[in-house]
């Protein structure tokens, strides 16, 4: 039992869950970075117009600005992951945090196109790869009974910052101009710095890794660096299993985000109910992923099976979203976007608290950059596809389909995962020693270092 491990295991390890106390402390914490980083990204959009305007380019070009944002978000997680397990979240969070403002308070200078894509682009979505994973793997690490619990109500934010925001966001244009509110926008989000320092640092013990790096440094750099990155994952079955679930779901996932508006234009209804619909599915994700992180932590079911249970609801009724418009009522489409909303929210977290069952407690932060890392690319297919999907077919139909049978693959490939039809998680792995982990990442590292010095230059 986990009760039972003696306190001086491993930082990560379950036996530090606390499910109480600071821990609440870190899920707050987690709640307004989380605001800070995805509320913000999704609320951007306001900014659109003004940016068309006042350098004139095309749509497409502005539009690279938050793609540019997102993906360097998702790319730069392994960093920020490996850097944790290197150093310390709590410094690594706080750097994320200043250079999230630091790139929204050089934008507000930008006199082209190339100083908004380095600037919101390279430089926010830095920082915010360096705060989320590390954010959502604390928080993880410091609870057992709680986790999905916890894990939702801190991605709620999102949900209530993108109502919040595109307002407030609008308004400040108005008053302030687009280079006043980034300079705004930026000094609210250096509001992350001190999340990070609510993260209490934990003593690290001396990696054994430090002996091989006298006799072997060859040898001991490259495994360390695979180590901070946790490269092993990507030869053990149950974590590539479930990242090409995770992979196929986001591929549909965020259709509904791009499309669902322009479709219920299509299909007849006025702007105000169209923009509605969309905020109706906001509403109840927000109540999903609370509902969902507090019936998981019950334990009546296993944490993959509910995940199932949510992604292939979500998949159905993203299928049901053109089909439920297809009589002209506005009520029937409501009502299905509602469900969507619910159980789009309700996997959210469960995405997440699935991984420590997978991986262990000790390998999360890792795997959690490595998994945002593998799936940035489908969620960036998604809208594309959905996109070409519509040219040709000439409506959303096709696209909404597609989109959630990826859901419904998805939840097709956690069934191969090992143990998945038992009602009881098997024990997560045992962390790879340093020298089975060598040998996993590099076979041939062992005839390297058993050639002539003089012929190793």
């Amino acid at each position: 039992m986990a009760k039972a491990k003696p306190k001086a295991e491993g930082p990560g390890d379950e036996a530090e869950g606390q499910d109480g106390g600071w821990s609440w402390v870190l899920v707050a914490a987690l709640f307004v970075s989380t605001s800070l980083v995805f509320g913000l990204m999704r609320s951007l959009g306001v900014f659109f117009v003004e940016f068309v305007q006042y350098f004139e380019e095309s749509a497409q070009a502005i539009s690279w600005i938050s793609s540019t944002g997102l993906a360097a978000q998702q790319f730069f997680s392994p960093l920020g992951a490996a850097l944790c397990n290197a150093y310390d979240a709590r410094v690594v969070v706080m750097t994320g945090g200043c250079l999230a403002g630091l790139g929204l308070i050089l934008a507000s200078q930008a006199t082209c196109l190339v100083h908004l894509y380095l600037t919101m682009g390279v430089i926010s979505g830095l920082g915010w790869g360096l705060v989320f994973t590390p954010m959502v793997a604390t928080v993880m690490a410091n609870f057992t009974r709680r986790r999905a619990l916890a894990l939702g109500l801190g991605f709620s934010s999102i949900g209530l910052s993108s109502f919040a925001f595109n307002p407030l966001f609008q308004l400040l244009v108005e008053v302030y101009a687009w280079r006043g509110a980034l300079l705004i926008l930026g000094g609210l989000s250096l509001n992350i710095i001190p999340c990070g320092a609510l993260i209490r640092p934990k003593p690290r013990p001396k990696s054994p890794e430090k002996i091989i790096s006298e006799s072997e440094p060859r040898a001991s750099i490259f495994h360390r660096v695979s180590s901070h990155l946790e490269l092993s994952l990507l030869f053990e079955r149950p974590y590539i299993t479930y990242t090409l679930a995770v992979t196929l779901l986001n591929v549909g996932y965020f259709v509904p985000y791009f499309h669902l508006v322009a479709h219920s234009r299509q299909a007849g209804f006025s702007e105000y109910e169209a923009a509605f619909v969309m905020s109706a599915a906001g509403a109840t994700d927000i109540l999903g992923r609370v509902v969902s992180g507090w019936f998981s932590d019950l334990g009546h079911f296993r944490f993959i099976h509910l995940l199932s249970a949510w992604t292939t609801l979500a998949g159905v009724f993203i299928m049901l979203l053109p089909v439920s418009s297809l009589s002209g009522s506005y009520t029937a489409l409501m009502m299905i976007s509602l469900l969507y909303g619910f159980c789009s929210g309700a996997l959210t977290s469960l995405v997440f608290a699935v991984v420590p069952m997978i991986v262990g407690v000790q390998r999360v932060m890792g795997a959690l950059g490595l998994l945002q890392l593998i799936e940035s690319g489908a969620g960036l297919l998604g809208a594309p596809l959905s996109g070409f999907l519509k040219d040709v077919t000439g409506n959303y139909i096709a696209s909404f389909m597609v989109a959630g049978s990826f859901l419904i693959l998805g939840t097709i490939a956690m069934a191969t995962l090992p143990h998945y039809f038992s009602c009881k998680d098997p024990p997560p792995p045992e962390r790879r020693s340093p020298a089975d982990t060598e040998k996993v990442l590099h076979p041939e590292m062992e005839q390297m270092n058993s050639l002539p010095s003089d012929l190793s230059h």
